[in-house]
């Protein structure tokens, strides 16, 4: 039975997913219906898609793509009997299954794929399917470690391919609207923004460890990653609260919220990264903290800010009421902002007149991917985009695990003041396994 846990956690991402059709809609924002491509497409016109991990967001993101008339799925892949044979079925069963991404890259009749497995694959499916010549949509966050993302971006450029990262709030109004209004001053002099995330992620417990479920390659889902015996909470949605999969809710959410800072801001890394935090209020078999505050400083054109990334997954009340949410403090005013909403607080005796609109609006963050493949156009979350946002999380951690402020060079992709952390910056894959050599 799903958990209380599971269940909050799927309605979010359920949300999320939702959100180019509805809660982001806004004008100039359209969806698939709206779309100047939403019309019969001629057979040479259709784009064939292949889904790599079809789990909680890779599932519905079949659902999602299967509805744009140019979309053809060719084939649906996961190591997990289960999600692959759900996803065939919501497709009208006539699709090709696999249990092996490899398979996938091997057809030559798909265009481009979707992948959505746990993080530690992100890198060894995303860079083989651009050496195989297709282009690659991957979910958030673009990768494990930092070189992986590097490499990723590499394997991108070099063969040419249009890639996009999962990262569909990018696309809505209320983002588009929130960067207008910072970039063009009205805020006043920005020296402090604030980022959070609230939630009750508790009822993970401690399940004992057991044999894999049925329909379950356990050995392959586990791929690169260290042998551990399997348990409930290191599958399925969970596996992203430990270290062998994934990054914790900072690397999870910081490509959503991070990159209205990144965007409006117009910066692209930070200069110093300090982090405190652990496991101080859950009582699980979890490894990510629970608890965790990271300072970033960051260099700007009109002079140096600090961004503060704030989380407690024991409370669901974030600042003003808000979780997740983003705060702009200006010496004018301060702008309040979550995924579809934002408000202004003037500063005492002034007033803020909001700008006008500047931005091109986005077509969909889904659109916007299969416009580009037909068109070789850049996307806006391209994988040299996805690879800064998700960097930030990873020196949050990397800052975490060694204790240290950390210096960033973000040209070279080094830590300056602590050479001995920048192990951290990739990790061992267990064989076979190991990062493709672009």
């Amino acid at each position: 039975m799903m958990s209380h846990l599971n269940r909050r956690d799927f309605l979010a991402a359920s949300t999320l997913a939702a959100a180019e059709t509805h809660a982001l809609a806004g004008p100039g924002f359209l969806d698939p219906g709206q779309s100047p491509a939403a019309r019969p497409a001629a057979p040479n016109d259709q784009i064939t898609l292949g889904f790599i991990g079809v789990g909680g967001m890779g599932s519905g993101l079949v659902n999602t793509f299967k509805k744009f008339p140019d979309v053809r799925v060719g084939a649906i892949c996961d190591v997990y009997e289960p999600h692959r044979l759900k996803a065939a079925h919501s497709v009208g069963g006539k699709v090709e299954t696999y249990d092996d991404f490899r398979r996938v890259l091997d057809r030559k009749d798909l265009d481009a794929v979707v992948v959505a497995t746990p993080d530690h694959w992100h890198a060894l499916v995303s860079i083989p399917a651009c050496q195989a010549g297709k282009d690659v949509y991957c979910e958030k966050p673009l990768a494990h470690r930092v070189t992986e993302g590097r490499a990723m971006v590499a394997a991108a450029e070099k063969y040419k391919r249009v890639t996009q990262m999962g990262n569909l709030i990018h696309a809505g109004e209320n983002y588009h609207r929130v960067v207008e209004i910072v970039r063009s001053g009205v805020l006043g002099k920005i020296s402090k923004v604030t980022v959070w995330m609230a939630a009750d992620r508790s009822g993970l417990g401690r399940p004992a460890d057991s044999t894999p479920p049925a329909g379950c390659d356990y050995d392959f889902w586990l791929g690169p990653a260290p042998k551990r015996p399997f348990n409930p909470n290191r599958f399925t949605f969970n596996w992203r609260y430990f270290w062998d999969y994934g990054g914790g809710i900072l690397t999870d959410f910081c490509c959503h919220i991070v990159d209205l800072v990144h965007w409006a801001m117009e910066v692209d890394a930070p200069r110093t990264i300090s982090a405190t935090g652990g496991r101080y209020a859950l009582a699980d078999n979890a490894e990510v903290p629970d608890t965790l505050e990271v300072c970033y400083e960051y260099d700007h054109k009109d002079g140096p800010f600090l961004m503060v990334w704030s989380h407690t997954d024991a409370s669901t009340h974030g600042i003003a009421d808000k979780s997740p949410g983003i705060v702009f403090q200006g010496t004018n005013g301060t702008l309040i902002a979550s995924y579809n909403v934002h408000r202004i607080i003037p500063e005492p005796g002034r007033s803020i007149t909001e700008p006008p609109r500047t931005l091109p609006r986005s077509v969909g963050h889904h659109r916007e991917w299969l416009d580009a493949i037909k068109s070789r156009a850049a996307c806006s979350c391209r994988f040299d985009y996805g690879h800064r946002l998700t960097t930030v999380g990873s020196l949050g951690n990397i800052s975490l695990w060694t204790g240290e402020k950390l210096v960033w060079d973000p040209v070279a992709e080094r830590v300056k003041n602590h050479p001995e952390a920048n192990q951290y910056l990739t990790k061992e894959y267990r064989a076979p396994w190991s990062l493709p050599v672009v």
